[in-house]
């Protein structure tokens, strides 16, 4: 047993997010992302929404704060200045939990798909939301 790990983090989760250096990506995706499909690693929590995964990772991993969207959301087809319900409380989560606050940018869905096919890993969860995919740069923990 570990103290400090929110229990979500599987052991394997926990092993990407400490191989991951300065500058990859790890996404955080809802049920309906193709992960399988796009990715290299790809972590199931499957019955785990989003929200909650993003708290925990951002408690355990930073944000890198040399780039200037380090927390990149899918914006919505058709409509790309709307705001849905899970990426309002992403961004929530992020304010009060990443030690580099940022506010969200938007990436195109088919972008998006593109960015995730280069990330370290793709966590699929069990968010039912739609448009519940974050996808995360990490960053350095200073001295």
């Amino acid at each position: 047993m570990l103290r400090n790990i929110p229990p979500i983090l599987s052991p394997d989760l926990l092993q990407s997010l400490r191989a991951m250096g300065h500058g990859d990506e790890i996404v955080i995706a809802d049920a309906n992302f193709p992960a399988t499909a796009l990715a290299s690693r790809c972590h199931r929590l499957d019955g785990v929404s989003a929200t909650d995964v993003l708290e925990a990772v951002l408690r355990v991993m930073p944000l890198d704060s040399f780039v200037p969207d380090p927390a990149l959301v899918m914006e919505v087809v058709d409509d790309p200045d709307a705001v849905p319900p899970v990426v309002g409380e992403f961004q929530k989560i992020t304010t009060a939990t990443a030690d580099n606050p940022v506010a969200l940018e938007r990436l195109e869905r088919f972008a998006f798909y593109d960015r995730a096919k280069t990330a370290f890993a793709i966590v699929q969860t069990g968010e039912t939301r739609l448009y519940g995919n974050i996808i995360l740069k990490k960053g350095v923990i200073g001295t």
